[in-house]
């Protein structure tokens, strides 16, 4: 997509970039002040330069459009190209400043496959925003930041702590800043974001990032009386995440899981949409369509006399029960009354 960060950098830079990344790796660069016969020969030559990219840009738009094979962009990248470039390019800073914020080395990774799974999903969006970089960042920044983390079985032991003395001092003391002191600490001395960047970044307003970055710095200087100064506090973030060996997965594998889990869920959303169309139909179905009067609860009858059992026979009936069997079945043949 474009040259690195080192490439555009003039070679006789009297100040070296202030980032948590490594080399190659950074979103914001700090140049130092020129003085003003410099800065007016340096305007120049970026005047001279702006144009000349113009141009190119322009004509390598026209052979695009011209030719049809480009997919929106002046440089002619698909979406996958555009989107591998940037993970590249992003993808280790990020891991580096994950670690920061949790002290831990895969959580770090999964909080930045996760903000490329993101981003990949909502690539349309991402590919047009003016700063892509910054969108995944602060995904990743808010899921390796959430509290629910807490609750997984892994994260109830902490993970084995960097082998320098003055690394874990360092380390201990941002995790015992509250989170968004922590971010806000790391986005303007870490990453080399300005305060309205860094309020935006967070969701907060100015002057209560300033609030935070103050009680930050405060609070660090406590633990540690060396880091009093912000140069020497940026110095020892880059030393800490440079420290670590942190490798982000490649960017074809974080595409296809990205593409599995949106399969996933898209399957998991039709069939509960399903589920409760089918509970619809049956309710309606089995509903009652008009009005039911409630049954009468039961009343108690009083003076029916109870039921006796029956008692032994008399004689009388006993000759009515033998004269009775001895008949035929189909009763005497003709019957005449008796006279009495």
């Amino acid at each position: 997509m474009t040259e690195s960060a080192a490439e555009r950098e003039p070679a006789d830079s009297a100040e070296a970039p202030v980032v948590v990344e490594s080399a190659g790796s950074a979103i914001r660069v700090h140049r130092p002040a020129r003085a003003p016969a410099d800065a007016d020969a340096h305007d120049d030559a970026e005047a001279e330069a702006e144009a000349e990219a113009g141009s190119d840009a322009d004509a390598d738009a026209d052979t695009d459009s011209g030719s049809g094979s480009g997919s929106g962009s002046g440089f002619g990248l698909t979406p996958t190209q555009a989107f591998d470039a940037l993970y590249a390019f992003c993808a280790p800073a990020l891991v580096r400043q994950a670690y920061l914020l949790t002290g831990r080395r895969e959580l770090a990774r999964e909080s930045v496959e996760r903000a490329f799974q993101a981003a990949w999903q909502r690539w349309p969006e991402v590919a047009v925003d003016r700063d892509p970089g910054g969108w995944v960042r602060a995904v990743a920044h808010e899921y390796a930041l959430s509290p629910w983390h807490r609750l997984r079985p892994s994260h109830r032991h902490p993970e084995p702590p960097p082998a320098d003395a003055d690394d874990r001092a360092l380390l201990d003391a941002l995790l015992e800043l509250p989170p968004p002191y922590r971010r806000t600490l790391l986005l303007y001395d870490g990453v080399g974001l300005d305060l309205p960047e860094t309020a935006a970044e967070t969701e907060a307003s100015t002057p209560a990032t300033a609030g935070r970055l103050l009680h930050a710095r405060e609070a660090l200087a406590e633990r540690l009386p060396a880091l009093a100064t912000p140069a020497e506090l940026r110095r020892r973030l880059t030393g800490l995440a440079s420290a670590e060996r942190l490798n982000a997965p490649k960017a074809p594998l974080v595409r296809s899981e990205g593409e599995r889990r949106a399969r996933h869920w898209t399957r998991a959303a039709i069939a509960v949409t399903v589920l409760i169309m089918g509970a619809t139909a049956l309710t309606l179905r089995d509903a009652p369509d008009h009005y039911e009067a409630p049954v009468a609860p039961g009343a108690t009858v009083r003076g029916v006399p109870p039921k006796a059992a029956p008692g032994p026979l008399s004689e009388d009936e006993r000759e009515l029960r033998a004269k009775l069997r001895s008949e035929a079945a189909s009763g005497p043949e003709r019957l005449a009354p008796e006279i009495r």
